[in-house]
């Protein structure tokens, strides 16, 4: 089974602040390519809730099945607010690639705060997504309100 790792307060504003505004990534589509360019994901704090999935190719087992999983769910994705994007090029890697340095498949799941929440470097059930968020003080607000 793949490795979890969940950041802590520190590490969250180490990595959140390791990632300069895309426009690009503003757009409202549930699915979406991470762009070549993108150096953080400012563009959506405080609005998305984004699923990072890395991988060397649309092709790879791993990311086909992620994806399978994740269209299944779609609903429940809008819900939480969460945006997909895939990083599908290794040769060319992007600054948030670089950043996270995948190696293979990689899913990282960053919060409105836009803080590191999670980091698996295989397949993620979504009802396990689902369960990380709606542990999450914001995420716990929303479903109040």
């Amino acid at each position: 089974m793949g490795r979890i790792r969940m950041k802590t307060k520190l590490g969250v504003a180490v990595v959140a602040g390791a990632l300069a505004a895309s426009p690009a990534l503003a757009a409202t589509d549930l699915f979406q390519t991470l762009p070549t360019d993108a150096r953080d994901l400012n563009a959506m704090r405080w609005d998305k809730r984004p699923v990072l999935l890395f991988a060397p190719s649309q092709d790879h087992p791993d990311y086909a099945r992620q994806m399978e999983m994740l269209r299944a769910a779609e609903a429940a994705l809008a819900e939480r607010d969460i945006v997909v994007l895939s990083d599908l090029d290794d040769r060319t890697p992007s600054p948030l690639r670089q950043g996270f340095q995948p190696g293979g498949f990689k899913l990282v799941l960053v919060g409105k705060d836009g803080g590191v929440k999670l980091e698996q470097d295989a397949v993620l059930a979504p009802e396990e997504l689902f369960a990380v968020i709606d542990r999450m003080p914001m995420r716990r607000n929303e479903m109040r309100d």
